[in-house]
């Protein structure tokens, strides 16, 4: 018997890996088919209910009615919109430069090699597990007028403190505090990244003589650069949905001082039932995310830097 009698035909070979191919994609499909149908029903098919119905007139309780722009239109003349946006706004611009460098500070501390840094990862990561009823209400606990912690602890030392929630000028910065209480997340990830930077580039900035501050200049923060990226895009998306804390906090607050964008779609769509008027504003916050979102991606290209390239590119 020849060695080529024992050998398949090259027809069966195909034939078999055809077979297993055609098992691989039905196992992917059959894993992956609650995901894809969670997709469809559950994200896809909303959004373009939406947008249909953010053209016309729909309060739920008859049906929809087709009017055309009039729900933009009268989006853009509504000076509750344009408070909301404001507001929404003057968080972002505040809150995220504040809780992204406070975290990359924490996770720079916890990337350190001393005891008990385990613990205290944990522990600076344990608040972001408490969903965002109990916070809202804790933090109006802790910066109450009356008897809040905060305001007791600074009347130790003369400080009257302020109103917090109840002023227009200290709601916003009020919200950022609270908005440290979840940086855990944001910590995790930054610190996952510190710790993927290769340790020879280290060694060789100290053997060219480079310090702390120039290691940190020169490694870190480039190579942390696409981490940042996502952090930032990440928490824009965030800043622009946030909705609970000004729920619970008494809506809207003095002059509409915590009228928050997602607060004033919420109302419209549950309160007055205006659903198209709210689809409306909800793809208003879509384009406005996608604008932003975009913009960041075109500024990559100076300060982003790419591990394996000789250059800095954009996203």
């Amino acid at each position: 018997m020849t060695v080529a009698a024992t050998q398949p035909h090259p027809q069966t070979i195909t034939k078999r890996r055809k077979r297993l191919l055609n098992g691989e994609n039905l196992a992917f499909y059959l894993f992956a088919s609650p995901w894809l149908i969670g997709l469809v029903f559950l994200t896809i098919g909303p959004m373009i209910a939406s947008l249909v119905l953010s053209f016309a007139e729909y309060p739920v309780i008859t049906p929809a009615k087709f009017i055309g722009f009039t729900n933009y239109v009268n989006m853009f003349k509504d000076k509750l919109v344009w408070q909301s946006i404001k507001v929404t706004l003057l968080y972002s611009a505040a809150a995220l430069p504040i809780i992204l460098i406070c975290a990359f500070l924490v996770a720079l501390m916890l990337n350190q090699k001393i005891r008990g840094s385990n613990l205290m990862r944990t522990f600076y990561y344990m608040p972001t597990v408490i969903s965002g009823v109990p916070v809202a209400v804790l933090w109006m606990w802790m910066l109450n007028p009356q008897f809040g912690l905060l305001n007791n602890f600074l009347a130790l030392f003369g400080i009257a403190g302020p109103q917090w929630f109840f002023s227009k000028t200290w709601v916003i910065p009020a919200f950022i505090l609270m908005g440290l209480w979840a940086l855990g997340v944001t910590m995790v990830i930054f610190l996952a990244g510190l710790q993927d930077i290769p340790s020879h580039l280290y060694e060789a900035a100290q053997i060219d003589g480079a310090g702390a501050l120039s290691q940190f200049r020169h490694v870190t923060l480039p190579m942390m650069s696409p981490v940042i990226l996502f952090t930032l895009i990440i928490g824009i998306i965030d800043s622009f949905q946030i909705f609970t804390p000004s729920l619970i906090i008494t809506n809207g607050g003095p002059d509409n001082a915590r009228l928050f964008y997602g607060l004033l779609l919420y109302e419209n769509a549950f309160r007055f039932l205006k659903m198209g008027y709210a689809s409306a504003l909800a793809w208003l916050m879509f384009v406005v995310i996608v604008i932003l979102t975009l913009l960041v991606f075109r500024s990559t290209g100076s300060w982003v830097y790419y591990e394996g390239s000789t250059t800095r590119k954009s996203g």
